[in-house]
């Protein structure tokens, strides 16, 4: 059976049931009494029961009328939850937002702007998923990310972009196996095996190749992690971000020194007209 019956009427119902007379809720309501009435009768014709009785002193609840209100106070209170709530979501201060993140920048969403935005937006939760840069920013162009944390290079076309840090490349290695000094050149850097993570390949070819180099690449693999790894144990020289040096390394961090190497850890969103307010305020949370 569908009851076609609205807010109004259920407010209207509650504030009888309290006064216990149409006159009074009338006064209320700030209504003339027919209407009230008319309204309760509608009421009461949806339901298909009689919700008031007449008594002396006043208008009592049928049995099925004090059923009802125990009903009718919950939809008026989740009526307003619901509102509040909507309210909040579009003001974005309550809502979800799903971020895509790479291991190396963990510590960008443990900044104090970042702790700010939770304190003053309790409301609002996170659906995080880790990945490398490649798949979050295939998730973020299929519409299953809202924004993403991720390392250049990689194509930025279609895409808002915001500079978070800055990382210069550095050399790791285990000084038990291999000594480098401080400032690393590329020269340098030709003379031991070198452990690279496959997506700077080709900004490392482009260098050597500038200055007559040939370098030694030993290991090739897909995560700044594993050649930390393998630099750890002796394998070779691991070129990486610093940032990412400093996280995971346990052994010798040396600075190269060629400026053209370096690397943006980036925020990144999809352009939409429809941005979510909770999305803007989100952004605007991260310093330049």
């Amino acid at each position: 059976m569908v009851i076609n019956m609205n807010m109004k009427q259920i407010h209207y119902f509650l504030v009888v049931a309290s006064e216990h007379q149409i006159t009074s809720a009338a006064k209320l309501l700030y209504m003339e009494q027919p209407p009230l009435s008319y309204q309760i009768k509608q009421l009461e014709k949806e339901l298909g029961t009689k919700l008031f009785i007449r008594k002396p002193h006043g208008l009592e609840l049928t049995a099925a009328g004090e059923s009802f209100r125990h009903y009718a106070a919950k939809i008026e209170r989740l009526n307003l939850q619901a509102k509040e709530e909507l309210t909040r979501t579009n003001d974005g201060t309550m809502g979800s937002l799903k971020i895509g993140i790479i291991s190396s920048a963990a510590p960008q969403l443990n900044s104090p702007s970042i702790h700010q935005f939770t304190t003053y937006y309790p409301n609002v939760s996170f659906q995080v998923t880790d990945a490398n840069t490649f798949k979050l920013l295939k998730q973020l162009k299929n519409g299953l990310l809202d924004l993403a944390i991720i390392r250049t290079p990689f194509n930025q076309q279609g895409l808002n972009t915001k500079n978070l840090a800055s990382d210069q490349m550095t050399a790791v290695f285990n000084s038990k196996f291999y000594s480098l000094n401080e400032g690393v050149t590329l020269k340098e850097l030709s003379q031991v095996p070198l452990i690279i993570y496959r997506r700077f390949e080709s900004l490392l070819n482009d260098s050597f190749a500038r200055h007559g180099i040939r370098p030694f690449y030993a290991v090739k693999c897909d995560d700044a992690r594993t050649a930390i790894n393998w630099a750890d144990q002796g394998m070779g020289v691991a070129i990486v971000p610093e940032r990412v040096a400093h996280l995971y390394s346990k052994q010798t961090i040396k600075t190269i020194n060629y400026p053209a190497w370096q690397t943006k850890l980036v925020l990144a969103w999809s352009p939409n007209k429809n941005e979510s307010p909770l999305l803007k305020r989100f952004i605007a949370a991260f310093s330049d």
